[in-house]
């Protein structure tokens, strides 16, 4: 049995602690009180009901809790599963209470680590190792307020490592609740691998006027990604790798990474993901204000756009992405941006970010 501590109270976090509850494992799964609502249908039994193709039926979550201290403490091994715009104030609630013990994984992490370290630092708390995965374990969604249902299973995530020389140790502990786990060379490898911002706003900026009017009523992976919407999502991973390429990175192409990771058979990206039995079972967001723009792009699309101009990669079809996602969202993703500065690595050159990434050690 494993004893691990879950922050979040979503789709991804309710189905990631009933599933792990029913492979013998004991969590404690907070919630910050803002949001304790999440756990109000679950609270008089602490069970959540798991449907779908992973373990079903009750799974009677060992605590519940909004309150840190007690979630922190109860654990070293922390998984993080909220949206990328829920790292910073989790951030401030969780440094006080950690230790340099505590292991703190990012699910996804979109360079997350990369801004918690900053963060940390900067406030003088203590630092612990630091982790993120490239994608969510598990294709699910909150079915009613105390279900989840998980269509699909992801059976190769990726993992990168703050320091990267405790990457084999991380690594080891998370494949044991997520068996296949593989391991980047680094968190800003893992980073610039996410998969969500691959696909989702080319996605859903191409479908701009169906989601509006159906209310996201048709299966966004089935109907929406086309062959040409297919040809988009290509060009923003061609860019992407371009980034990858200047920091020295090998990355793998998105319709081999989605087939690697299990979400569809191989073949091109419009292949893999129209073959696929879990991606073209989910349904299109209920409107564009949704995580899969507001999150995707200021912390995928301008994140990664951000570290190419510092390393000299132009990526003009992520920037057109970003440039008509903040007119639809209402707000500049530019400015949201989780750039270089947020990162933490603004002007540093190719040498000293290696070496940030390997030791942990802040950059000059």
């Amino acid at each position: 049995m494993n004893s691990l501590t879950i922050l979040g109270g979503g789709n991804t976090a309710f189905s990631v602690a009933a599933n792990l509850t029913h492979l013998g494992h004991r969590i404690t799964l907070w919630e910050i009180a803002s949001f304790e609502h999440t756990l109000d249908p679950i609270r008089d039994s602490n069970e959540i009901t798991l449907v779908g193709v992973a373990e079903q039926g009750p799974a009677k979550i060992h605590r519940l809790t909004t309150d840190i201290a007690e979630a922190l403490n109860a654990n070293d091994f922390v998984l993080v599963i909220v949206p990328s715009y829920a790292h910073e104030p989790f951030l401030e609630m969780c440094a006080p209470h950690l230790t340099a013990d505590h292991t703190i994984v990012l699910m996804p992490g979109n360079l997350g680590s990369l801004t918690w370290s900053r963060r940390l630092r900067e406030t003088g708390a203590a630092l612990p190792t630091l982790a993120e995965v490239d994608t969510a374990p598990y294709v699910c969604r909150k079915t009613m307020p105390d279900t989840a249902t998980i269509w699909g299973v992801v059976t190769q995530l990726g993992v990168g490592v703050l320091p990267n020389t405790r990457t084999e140790q991380v690594k080891a502990r998370l494949n044991l609740l997520f068996p296949g786990v593989i391991a980047y060379p680094d968190v800003m490898a893992c980073g610039l691998s996410a998969m969500n911002p691959i696909v989702h706003p080319a996605g859903v900026l191409m479908n701009a006027g169906r989601v509006e009017y159906s209310g996201g009523e048709f299966y966004f992976y089935k109907e929406g990604v086309t062959p040409s919407v297919a040809k988009v999502v290509m060009k923003v991973d061609e860019e992407r790798r371009a980034v990858g390429s200047a920091l020295g990175y090998n990355l793998q192409p998105a319709n081999e990474a989605f087939h690697a990771a299990g979400f569809g058979p191989q073949g091109d990206i419009w292949e893999t993901i129209n073959r696929s039995r879990m991606l073209t079972a989910l349904k299109a967001p209920g409107a564009l204000e949704s995580r899969w723009l507001t999150e995707d792009i200021p912390y995928g699309l301008a994140s990664w756009s951000s570290v190419g101009s510092q390393y000299g990669v132009v990526t003009p079809t992520m920037d057109a992405l970003v440039d008509i996602g903040s007119i639809v969202m209402g707000f500049d993703g530019w400015a949201a941006a989780r750039d270089v500065d947020k990162l933490g690595i603004k002007n540093a050159s190719l040498d000293a970010l290696a070496t940030h990434l390997a030791t942990g050690r802040h950059l000059p």
